[in-house]
Protein backbone atom coordinates (compact mmCIF):
# COMPACT_ATOMS: atom_id res chain seq x y z
CA UNK A 1 0.00 0.00 0.00
CA UNK A 2 2.48 2.26 -1.10
CA UNK A 3 0.85 4.44 -4.03
CA UNK A 4 -1.21 8.04 -3.53
CA UNK A 5 -4.24 8.21 -1.62
CA UNK A 6 -5.53 11.06 -4.09
CA UNK A 7 -8.12 9.46 -6.52
CA UNK A 8 -9.98 10.40 -9.76
CA UNK A 9 -9.62 9.65 -13.22
CA UNK A 10 -8.60 11.99 -15.50
CA UNK A 11 -11.97 14.30 -17.57
CA UNK A 12 -13.49 15.12 -14.47
CA UNK A 13 -12.55 18.58 -14.34
CA UNK A 14 -16.13 19.63 -15.00
CA UNK A 15 -17.69 23.21 -15.06
CA UNK A 16 -18.71 21.99 -11.58
CA UNK A 17 -15.86 20.77 -10.27
CA UNK A 18 -13.34 23.97 -10.34
CA UNK A 19 -10.93 25.24 -7.77
CA UNK A 20 -12.59 27.49 -5.13
CA UNK A 21 -11.97 31.08 -6.71
CA UNK A 22 -8.86 33.30 -5.97
CA UNK A 23 -11.55 35.49 -3.41
CA UNK A 24 -12.40 32.17 -1.11
CA UNK A 25 -8.79 31.37 -1.42
CA UNK A 26 -7.80 34.55 0.05
CA UNK A 27 -10.52 34.64 2.65
CA UNK A 28 -9.05 31.97 4.43
CA UNK A 29 -7.23 34.10 6.88
CA UNK A 30 -10.44 34.62 8.50
CA UNK A 31 -9.25 31.21 9.99
CA UNK A 32 -7.72 32.72 12.49
CA UNK A 33 -11.34 34.49 13.87
CA UNK A 34 -13.34 31.17 13.85
CA UNK A 35 -10.80 29.59 16.24
CA UNK A 36 -10.64 32.31 18.44
CA UNK A 37 -15.12 32.10 18.05
CA UNK A 38 -14.42 28.33 18.84
CA UNK A 39 -12.50 29.53 22.53
CA UNK A 40 -14.58 32.69 22.90
CA UNK A 41 -17.27 29.82 22.60
CA UNK A 42 -15.86 27.19 24.88
CA UNK A 43 -18.30 27.37 28.05
CA UNK A 44 -21.31 26.69 25.70
CA UNK A 45 -19.58 24.49 23.69
CA UNK A 46 -19.21 22.08 27.01
CA UNK A 47 -23.10 21.65 27.00
CA UNK A 48 -22.48 19.67 23.81
CA UNK A 49 -23.34 15.96 24.69
CA UNK A 50 -20.65 13.77 25.99
CA UNK A 51 -19.16 10.62 24.81
CA UNK A 52 -18.58 7.19 26.57
CA UNK A 53 -14.92 7.22 26.23
CA UNK A 54 -14.68 5.85 23.31
CA UNK A 55 -10.88 6.21 21.03
CA UNK A 56 -11.15 9.04 18.79
CA UNK A 57 -7.68 9.26 15.77
CA UNK A 58 -8.06 12.88 14.44
CA UNK A 59 -6.29 12.88 11.31
CA UNK A 60 -4.70 16.52 10.17
CA UNK A 61 -4.60 17.66 6.42
CA UNK A 62 -1.76 18.35 3.92
CA UNK A 63 1.49 19.84 5.36
CA UNK A 64 -0.39 19.85 8.98
CA UNK A 65 0.77 17.44 11.56
CA UNK A 66 -0.81 17.24 14.91
CA UNK A 67 -0.40 20.29 16.46
CA UNK A 68 -2.91 21.26 14.09
CA UNK A 69 -5.65 19.52 15.55
CA UNK A 70 -4.55 19.83 19.36
CA UNK A 71 -7.64 22.43 19.74
CA UNK A 72 -10.10 19.59 18.21
CA UNK A 73 -8.39 17.22 20.43
CA UNK A 74 -8.55 18.62 23.34
CA UNK A 75 -12.43 19.93 22.79
CA UNK A 76 -12.90 15.99 22.57
CA UNK A 77 -11.03 15.00 25.32
CA UNK A 78 -13.52 17.33 27.20
CA UNK A 79 -16.32 15.80 26.14
CA UNK A 80 -14.96 12.32 27.54
CA UNK A 81 -13.28 10.63 24.29
CA UNK A 82 -9.83 9.50 23.76
CA UNK A 83 -8.94 11.95 21.19
CA UNK A 84 -5.65 10.39 20.03
CA UNK A 85 -3.29 12.39 16.64
CA UNK A 86 -1.93 10.22 14.28
CA UNK A 87 1.49 10.75 15.35
CA UNK A 88 3.44 10.42 12.11
CA UNK A 89 4.41 14.26 11.50
CA UNK A 90 3.99 16.59 9.13
CA UNK A 91 1.23 14.71 6.74
CA UNK A 92 3.16 14.83 3.06
CA UNK A 93 1.04 12.62 1.60
CA UNK A 94 1.02 8.24 1.78
CA UNK A 95 4.98 8.41 1.81
CA UNK A 96 6.46 4.61 2.04
CA UNK A 97 5.31 3.31 4.97
CA UNK A 98 3.08 6.12 5.69
CA UNK A 99 -0.44 3.86 5.24
CA UNK A 100 0.76 0.85 7.37
CA UNK A 101 1.58 2.97 10.37
CA UNK A 102 -1.38 4.54 10.27
CA UNK A 103 -3.44 1.22 10.17
CA UNK A 104 -1.03 -0.37 12.82
CA UNK A 105 -2.40 2.50 15.00
CA UNK A 106 -6.12 2.04 14.07
CA UNK A 107 -5.29 -1.87 15.00
CA UNK A 108 -3.73 -0.63 18.23
CA UNK A 109 -6.23 1.36 19.49
CA UNK A 110 -8.89 -1.37 18.38
CA UNK A 111 -7.15 -4.24 20.57
CA UNK A 112 -7.15 -1.67 23.50
CA UNK A 113 -10.71 0.41 23.36
CA UNK A 114 -12.55 -1.20 20.76
CA UNK A 115 -14.00 0.36 17.47
CA UNK A 116 -12.28 3.44 16.38
CA UNK A 117 -13.87 6.74 15.60
CA UNK A 118 -12.17 8.17 12.42
CA UNK A 119 -11.91 12.44 11.95
CA UNK A 120 -10.27 13.25 8.99
CA UNK A 121 -9.36 16.98 8.13
CA UNK A 122 -8.97 17.34 4.28
CA UNK A 123 -6.39 14.59 3.59
CA UNK A 124 -6.63 13.36 7.03
CA UNK A 125 -10.41 12.34 5.69
CA UNK A 126 -9.12 10.53 2.70
CA UNK A 127 -7.01 8.21 4.66
CA UNK A 128 -9.87 7.88 7.27
CA UNK A 129 -12.36 6.74 4.48
CA UNK A 130 -9.45 4.56 2.78
CA UNK A 131 -8.95 2.31 6.35
CA UNK A 132 -12.61 2.70 7.46
CA UNK A 133 -12.68 0.73 3.91
CA UNK A 134 -10.27 -2.07 4.57
CA UNK A 135 -10.80 -2.15 8.30
CA UNK A 136 -14.79 -1.65 8.72
CA UNK A 137 -15.03 -4.01 11.86
CA UNK A 138 -12.53 -1.62 13.90
CA UNK A 139 -14.14 1.50 12.69
CA UNK A 140 -17.27 2.94 14.59
CA UNK A 141 -17.93 6.05 12.29
CA UNK A 142 -15.97 8.35 9.93
CA UNK A 143 -16.75 11.99 10.04
CA UNK A 144 -14.48 14.15 7.72
CA UNK A 145 -13.49 17.86 7.15
CA UNK A 146 -13.43 19.33 3.80
CA UNK A 147 -12.48 16.20 2.01
CA UNK A 148 -12.31 15.74 -1.51
CA UNK A 149 -13.34 12.09 -2.12
CA UNK A 150 -14.91 12.76 -5.28
CA UNK A 151 -14.80 15.04 -8.46
CA UNK A 152 -11.46 15.97 -9.62
CA UNK A 153 -8.26 16.42 -7.59
CA UNK A 154 -7.57 19.69 -9.57
CA UNK A 155 -10.48 20.79 -8.42
CA UNK A 156 -8.76 21.97 -5.10
CA UNK A 157 -5.84 24.46 -4.91
CA UNK A 158 -3.56 22.50 -3.17
CA UNK A 159 -3.20 19.41 -5.84
CA UNK A 160 0.21 20.71 -6.88
CA UNK A 161 1.09 20.82 -3.52
CA UNK A 162 0.46 17.79 -2.80
CA UNK A 163 2.55 16.41 -6.08
CA UNK A 164 5.45 18.27 -4.58
CA UNK A 165 5.61 17.21 -1.34
CA UNK A 166 4.91 13.47 -2.08
CA UNK A 167 6.74 13.19 -5.57
CA UNK A 168 3.51 11.15 -6.46
CA UNK A 169 0.38 12.22 -8.98
CA UNK A 170 -2.35 13.50 -8.03
CA UNK A 171 -4.62 10.85 -10.18
CA UNK A 172 -4.97 7.41 -8.93
CA UNK A 173 -7.75 6.05 -10.58
CA UNK A 174 -6.80 2.44 -9.41
CA UNK A 175 -7.19 3.13 -5.46
CA UNK A 176 -10.48 5.09 -5.80
CA UNK A 177 -12.24 2.45 -4.82
CA UNK A 178 -10.97 2.89 -1.39
CA UNK A 179 -12.06 6.20 -1.29
CA UNK A 180 -15.02 7.32 -3.64
CA UNK A 181 -17.56 4.74 -2.43
CA UNK A 182 -19.00 5.20 1.22
CA UNK A 183 -17.25 3.39 3.28
CA UNK A 184 -19.60 0.49 5.23
CA UNK A 185 -19.81 2.18 8.57
CA UNK A 186 -21.54 5.27 10.08
CA UNK A 187 -19.97 8.46 7.65
CA UNK A 188 -20.50 12.25 7.49
CA UNK A 189 -19.18 14.65 5.67
CA UNK A 190 -18.56 18.27 7.01
CA UNK A 191 -18.37 20.89 4.02
CA UNK A 192 -17.90 24.76 3.76
CA UNK A 193 -19.55 25.96 0.30
CA UNK A 194 -17.18 29.29 1.45
CA UNK A 195 -14.02 27.15 1.06
CA UNK A 196 -11.06 28.45 -0.62
CA UNK A 197 -8.94 25.60 -1.02
CA UNK A 198 -11.16 22.59 -1.77
CA UNK A 199 -14.31 22.84 -4.24
CA UNK A 200 -17.24 22.09 -1.96
CA UNK A 201 -18.66 20.03 -4.22
CA UNK A 202 -15.97 17.15 -4.16
CA UNK A 203 -16.49 16.95 -0.83
CA UNK A 204 -20.64 15.74 -1.09
CA UNK A 205 -21.79 12.31 0.53
CA UNK A 206 -24.59 10.58 -1.39
CA UNK A 207 -26.75 10.82 1.59
CA UNK A 208 -27.85 7.14 2.61
CA UNK A 209 -29.14 4.98 5.38
CA UNK A 210 -25.75 5.75 7.36
CA UNK A 211 -24.60 8.51 5.38
CA UNK A 212 -24.67 12.63 5.16
CA UNK A 213 -23.79 15.86 4.50
CA UNK A 214 -23.49 18.95 7.29
CA UNK A 215 -22.90 22.11 5.97
CA UNK A 216 -21.22 24.87 7.71
CA UNK A 217 -20.22 28.54 7.34
CA UNK A 218 -16.17 28.25 7.44
CA UNK A 219 -12.88 28.64 5.64
CA UNK A 220 -11.12 25.32 4.79
CA UNK A 221 -8.46 26.07 7.53
CA UNK A 222 -10.72 26.70 9.89
CA UNK A 223 -12.71 23.52 9.99
CA UNK A 224 -10.31 22.12 12.56
CA UNK A 225 -11.20 24.59 14.96
CA UNK A 226 -15.13 26.04 14.00
CA UNK A 227 -16.91 26.02 16.93
CA UNK A 228 -20.25 25.02 14.81
CA UNK A 229 -17.77 21.61 13.59
CA UNK A 230 -17.34 21.03 17.14
CA UNK A 231 -20.52 21.28 17.73
CA UNK A 232 -21.39 18.82 15.01
CA UNK A 233 -18.54 16.76 15.78
CA UNK A 234 -19.99 16.18 19.52
CA UNK A 235 -23.17 15.56 18.13
CA UNK A 236 -22.19 12.73 15.84
CA UNK A 237 -19.73 10.87 17.92
CA UNK A 238 -21.97 10.64 20.80
CA UNK A 239 -24.00 8.71 19.47
CA UNK A 240 -24.83 4.87 20.69
CA UNK A 241 -22.68 2.74 18.41
CA UNK A 242 -25.03 1.12 16.10
CA UNK A 243 -27.62 3.48 16.39
CA UNK A 244 -27.43 5.89 14.00
CA UNK A 245 -29.62 8.93 13.46
CA UNK A 246 -29.20 11.72 10.82
CA UNK A 247 -27.72 15.08 12.33
CA UNK A 248 -30.83 17.28 13.08
CA UNK A 249 -29.86 20.94 12.42
CA UNK A 250 -32.67 22.15 13.41
CA UNK A 251 -32.06 22.20 17.00
CA UNK A 252 -29.55 25.28 16.29
CA UNK A 253 -30.88 26.90 12.75
CA UNK A 254 -30.18 27.13 9.62
CA UNK A 255 -28.23 30.33 10.01
CA UNK A 256 -25.30 28.09 11.22
CA UNK A 257 -25.97 24.83 10.01
CA UNK A 258 -27.36 25.47 6.30
CA UNK A 259 -29.09 22.86 4.46
CA UNK A 260 -26.72 20.87 2.51
CA UNK A 261 -29.06 19.75 0.02
CA UNK A 262 -30.40 23.01 -0.64
CA UNK A 263 -29.95 24.12 -4.79
CA UNK A 264 -26.60 24.69 -6.12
Amino acid sequence: MDSVLQFNSPGLETPGFEPPSRWLMLAEARAVYEAGAALALWPLLQMTPRGDGHAVLVLPGLGAGDRSTELMRRFLRSRGYDAQGWGLGQNLGPRAGVEARMLRKLKSLHAARGKVSLVGWSLGGVYARMMASLQPDMVRGVVTLGTPFTGSPRATRAWHIYEKVSGQPAEDSARRQLVTPTPPVPTTSIFSRTDGVVSWRCSVEQPGAAAENIEVLASHLGLGAHPAVFYALADRLAQPQDAWRPFDRSRIGAWVFPDPARAQ
